[in-house]
């Protein structure tokens, strides 16, 4: 397995981590014991981290399988304790994982940029579709100002641009 501070020095990955579990999840990774399994009673005590603030970010993690866990059940009281290990090295297949998705949207965003005319209010900034402009006679439904074409090209450029940034990284073409 790959350490933690050797992880956490790249920052696409550091930033992908703070978005998704922040300040206070970052430092139970810092801190999280290098070997073995731990319950979250113990990571609490050890890491000096809120129990629920452990909980919650050993949840979140787990979600995107970069922990998991171990069930056992106490014969005698009949509880169950979850003993937790951290699986960063999964964490390249989480973000590309993450980035597909963010591709797709970004794919959806730029078709419908690309099959849409869109008409701005020069007073409120009210963004609508031509068929929405149509249906107000052209007229802004907050202000009543009247509203104008408004020209996409440049984010429709950025959308494009981003997207095929996202793809190469992926190794789309």
């Amino acid at each position: 397995m790959v350490a933690v501070p050797e992880i956490l020095e790249h920052p696409a990955v550091a930033a992908y981590l703070h978005r998704l579990i922040g300040d206070e999840g970052l430092l139970l990774i810092e801190r999280f014991p290098d070997e073995g399994e731990f319950s979250d009673e113990e990571l609490a005590e050890v890491t000096k981290i809120n129990l629920n603030t452990v909980r919650h970010t050993l949840y979140t993690l787990y979600e995107r399988r970069l922990a998991e866990y171990r069930r056992i059940k106490n014969n005698e009281t009949g509880w169950l304790t979850y003993l937790w290990r951290l699986r960063l090295d999964t964490i390249p297949g989480a973000m590309a994982e993450e980035m597909e998705t963010v591709l797709e949207k970004l794919r959806a965003r730029e078709r419908f940029e690309e099959e849409n005319d869109f008409y701005r209010c020069g007073q409120c900034g009210l963004l609508v579709t031509f068929n929405q402009a149509m249906d107000v006679d052209f007229c802004c439904p907050e202000c009543g100002s009247p509203i104008a074409h408004f020209d996409n090209d440049i984010l429709l450029l950025a959308l494009h641009r981003r997207r095929e940034a996202i793809a190469s990284s992926l190794g789309h073409e």
